[in-house]
């Protein structure tokens, strides 16, 4: 039997009115990441990343991020299936206070933590007279400030995510008797796992780079509070070449992330349906009910 020719979609070539358009945004996005690999001072950009400081300033970074990270899994993954799976009054709030932090000028953020955990603020009396904690110009309030701002992405991934997934894995579970946290962990997670990697990715590399929040509430210390981004910063009135080194380095981490998700966790359109048929036929058929 012969098959019908396949016809092309319609719209598949794009007209010129929004082609030119779209190719004035990729060279907008474009331009100023050639910029930075223009003006690098390839010769030195060794010594500028080797350099005690940049060192420091990569570890601090790193200790940041990853603590935020996993802040951000220990209070995001239970607020995420919250407000994806269970109604509730003030829902819509919740996740506007989700969302606030991804629009909130950095520095506006910054502003709030100190007035929150300051040591004039709501709890930072509180939590310096009975335990002894100072956030403010702190490591500890490096952290606190990038999880602010990175814990949203992972939120809104992972609620997608839940939000996506079909509840009769979940439901045959917990009809053979497992708890609600054995499913939750056994069956739940499991299946967002390309969700929850990619919220995961994604908030780690916006804690590496967060620099507005972090600047306001614990300061530019170095050793303490100072990370590549607050590096940057300052570089750039001494010394511009170690500054676009610098700022090099974040940008290949970035851009590694990025293509590191790209087509297995944040792929086309395309890319999801396959994905999505072929982690519904490797997944087991719930068993059939009793006669």
């Amino acid at each position: 039997m012969k098959r019908p020719a396949l016809r092309r979609t319609p719209g598949a070539r794009a007209p010129l009115l929004l082609t030119v358009p779209a190719l004035l945004a990729v060279a907008f996005l474009m331009l100023p990441l050639v910029g930075i690999l223009v003006r690098t001072s390839w010769g030195e950009l060794g010594d500028h990343l080797t350099a005690e400081a940049t060192t420091e300033a990569l570890r601090l970074s790193l200790v940041v991020s990853l603590w935020s990270l996993g802040l951000s899994l220990l209070f995001g993954v239970p607020l995420a299936w919250l407000l994806a799976r269970v109604p509730f009054p003030g829902k819509a709030f919740v996740r506007s206070l989700v969302l606030l932090p991804m629009v909130l000028p950095p520095t506006v953020g910054g502003v709030a933590l100190l007035l929150a955990f300051g040591r004039r603020g709501l709890l930072g009396p509180w939590l310096e007279d009975t335990f002894g904690v100072t956030l403010p110009f702190h490591t500890s309030g490096a952290v606190l400030a990038a999880t602010f701002v990175a814990m949203p992405f992972l939120v809104i991934s992972l609620e997608g995510a839940l939000g996506g997934l079909r509840p009769r894995y979940e439901e045959t579970a917990a009809s053979l008797g497992a708890s609600p946290v054995r499913v939750f962990l056994t069956v739940t997670l499991p299946m967002v796992a390309p969700g929850l990697i990619a919220g995961a990715a994604l908030t780690w590399a916006r804690a590496l780079g967060e620099f507005g929040a972090t600047i306001t509430f614990a300061g530019n210390l170095p050793g303490t509070t100072q990370t590549l981004p607050l590096q940057v910063y300052l570089l750039l009135q001494d010394s511009p070449e170690a500054a676009t080194s610098v700022s090099l380095l974040l940008l290949a981490i970035a851009m590694i992330v990025l293509i590191a998700l790209r087509g297995r966790w944040t792929g086309t359109p395309g890319d999801h349906r396959d994905l999505a048929s072929r982690a519904t036929a490797a997944r087991p058929e719930a068993p059939a009910a009793p006669q």
